[in-house]
């Protein structure tokens, strides 16, 4: 049996961290990884768009969040919405006014080296006040592009929330605009001549503004002298020339979820199709819409309704249970199912060791994988947490995608993962094989990972000595038995302390094998694409592309340095510069500074030969030649040696202060 294939398919399904601090935001799928999705309490920034360096495709889509405010920064004007689906922003524009009985004239935001314009479909142009002939021109002043004219008739007075000539007018915007000036005038017939004085001294005002938000807030034109500013919307687009850098055309999720359409201008938008919704300016961003559960769903009271990809059926409940029944038996076939169940009868003693679940009782454990039960989510899947009908809390791995073709090698190889049985190691409980990708069940570790308690220090709980030396020592311990003890060889190839977790009594638990390798027993190494963690990775690893036993070991070594330091591996020197925390440790060591930078409880209760002779042991583990290393078997004997001897410190210790106070006393 090919053994090295087996994490090769598990990292699809175990790159998931076992307990996640944040669940994903609804509009973390709209904005680039590690982008700020907002700005404001109310305002979504979806890419193109973005907030800081590589979150927005260019300069001109770039947004600057000023006093919880989006300005676009190509315009400088404020963003009042981003809407999506139909490539438009609503944006603050300025509203220009006379009280002068003489021509006004006013230019604003020039667009025509950028790829918006002023919307055709959803703006008006708008003149308010007595005899005012409100236009709108070209930006050189060369065309009268539109306008409008207003004049105050008693004799035809109208309701006062009216817009039709009297006091108020309004027309239409002419088509691409992307610049313009606005002009105020005044105009006199026998009509404005019979208006009163007093309404021949109000003032007059022109502006452009989004006409559905016009048509609800307008109620008088005495009204519109407290506008300062209106909405007005701009369409958006993107350059043809620039579609390549989106790389969206190379997949076919891509053509079957949205759509790109290119206008005359040499501009293009893109949409999700029907049925779908999301970022179209991402791969795989437009994502299926649940008609069932969002209650879009058209289906009477004696169907039930049945979600799939781009849409939704009615069917009655009988056809439903027997489609699903057949469903469940052709997944189970497929994944399967029928190799795994021989090998668990044949397996000697290994029964009880891996479960076959049902999705029925997976079902339930999780309360129908309830969304209040999810732990954790990520770009491969989603992580729930559930009971089993035993009680045992466990967590549940949903994933989204699986390779086909190495079905066949999981399901041969997961009984040899459920296997592992080291009290260190998080525990694989088995598997689901009735959905399209098998689930994985492991036993649920409650208290968080190591990184958590090293670098967001409780003081109520900080991590003693004492527990930093038992951590150290049960990850190695179980790092020695992956490699050496297990019934076949196993390199981790990402350790660090965000992968060990611990437990409700703070038992370090080794997890996430995502990127593990089993080994056939006469390799040496592996020669794969690089993968791990910058400032956990061997350098000669990172060099050669081979991995062994012995990389494993220089991770280790790194997450020995945090224990001792409380420092996180990526570091700023005095001189604000980022590096390594292991080339810094071994630097302090050969300058005999140590002492300057271990952590506060290290040098509480830590005896100076103690610190010493781990801090020697790292140093061996993050030698730059991966001979010169130790195995982790021999780490792992060494801390359990400096472990019994810090416990026998520690007993002796407390004799002698109960035999001081005894002495006092007597």
């Amino acid at each position: 049996m090919n053994l090295q294939l087996l994490f090769q398919v598990i990292i699809l399904l175990l790159t998931l961290p076992i307990k996640s601090i944040a669940k994903a935001s609804p509009t973390s799928h709209l904005t680039k990884p590690n982008c700020p999705s907002s700005c404001g309490n109310n305002v979504t920034i979806p890419f193109p768009f973005g907030i800081g360096e590589n979150c927005y495709f260019d300069q001109r889509y770039a947004i600057d969040c000023r006093s919880n405010k989006p300005i676009l920064r190509s315009i400088n004007l404020e963003v009042l919405e981003f809407l999506l689906e139909k490539s438009t922003m609503r944006v603050n524009q300025s509203v220009i006014g006379s009280c002068q009985d003489k021509t006004t004239e006013a230019s604003f935001v020039n667009l025509e080296k950028l790829p918006f314009y002023f919307s055709y479909y959803d703006n008006i142009f708008s003149g308010i006040g007595c005899n005012n002939l409100a236009s709108i021109s070209s930006a050189d002043h060369d065309f009268i592009l539109g306008g409008c004219f207003s004049i105050c008739d008693p004799r035809n007075k109208t309701d006062d929330d009216s817009c039709n000539g009297n006091a108020c007018c309004k027309a239409g915007v002419p088509w691409v605009l992307k610049s313009f000036n606005i002009s105020i005038s005044s105009i006199n017939n026998a009509a404005s001549s019979s208006s009163s004085s007093q309404e021949e001294g109000k003032c007059k005002y022109a502006f452009m503004v989004e006409k559905e938000w016009f048509e609800r807030n307008f109620k008088s034109a005495e009204g519109v002298q407290d506008w300062n500013q209106v909405p007005v919307v701009l369409d958006w687009r993107i350059p043809n020339s620039s579609f390549g850098k989106l790389e969206m055309d190379k997949s076919p999720e891509f053509t079957s979820t949205s759509h790109c359409k290119s206008d005359e201008s040499g501009l293009f938008r893109c949409s999700c199709k029907e049925n779908y919704h999301g970022n179209p300016y991402f791969l795989h961003g437009c994502q299926d819409i649940d008609e069932c559960k969002d209650g879009t769903a058209n289906c009477s009271e004696n169907l039930l309704c049945e979600n799939y990809e781009g849409g939704y059926r009615c069917i009655t409940p009988k056809r439903k249970k027997r489609e699903d029944i057949k469903l469940k038996e052709k997944f189970f076939k497929r994944n399967g199912g029928l190799v795994l169940q021989q090998q668990l009868t044949s397996s000697d003693g290994s029964i009880d060791r891996c479960k076959l679940f049902t999705t029925k009782e997976l079902d339930k454990a999780t309360d129908h994988f309830n969304v209040n039960r999810i732990l954790g989510q990520g770009g491969q899947g989603t992580v729930y947490k559930g009971m089993l009908a035993d009680g045992r809390i466990v967590a549940v791995k949903k994933s989204k995608i699986v390779h086909e073709g190495k079905l066949e090698e999981f399901i041969n190889e997961v009984v040899i993962l459920s296997q592992i049985n080291h009290r260190n190691v998080v525990k694989l409980l088995g598997c689901c094989l009735e959905t399209e990708v098998p689930l994985l069940v492991y036993e649920f570790i409650s208290n968080g990972t190591l990184f958590q308690y090293l670098h967001d220090q409780n003081e109520e709980f900080p991590l003693t000595w004492e527990m930093r030396l038992r951590i150290a020592t049960e990850v190695a311990g179980s790092l020695s038995y992956l490699h050496s003890a297990a019934s076949m060889p196993i390199y981790h190839r990402d350790i660090k302390s965000t992968n060990i977790l611990l437990n409700e009594k703070y038992t370090a638990k080794v997890a996430d094998f995502g990127t593990s390798k089993f080994i056939v027993i006469d390799q040496t190494h592996v020669t794969t694409k690089v993968q791990g963690t910058f400032g956990y990775l061997d350098p000669e690893y990172f060099r050669s592309g081979q991995f062994t036993d012995k990389s494993d070991v220089y991770s280790f070594g790194v997450v020995l340095v945090e224990l001792l330091t409380g420092q996180k591996p990526i570091i700023l020197t005095g001189s604000k510069e980022a590096t390594g925390l292991a080339a810094y440790f071994i630097l302090s060591m050969e300058e005999n500074r140590l002492y300057d930078f271990l952590d506060d409880q290290v040098l509480k209760v830590g005896q100076k030969e103690e610190i010493m002779t781990i801090a020697t042991l790292a140093t061996r583990c993050l030698n730059l030649n991966g001979k010169r290393r130790p195995t982790m078997k021999e780490v792992a004997m060494e801390l359990e040696r400096i472990q019994k001897e810090f416990k026998h410190y520690k007993k002796i210790s407390m004799l002698s202060k109960f035999v001081m106070r005894l002495s006092l006393v007597i």
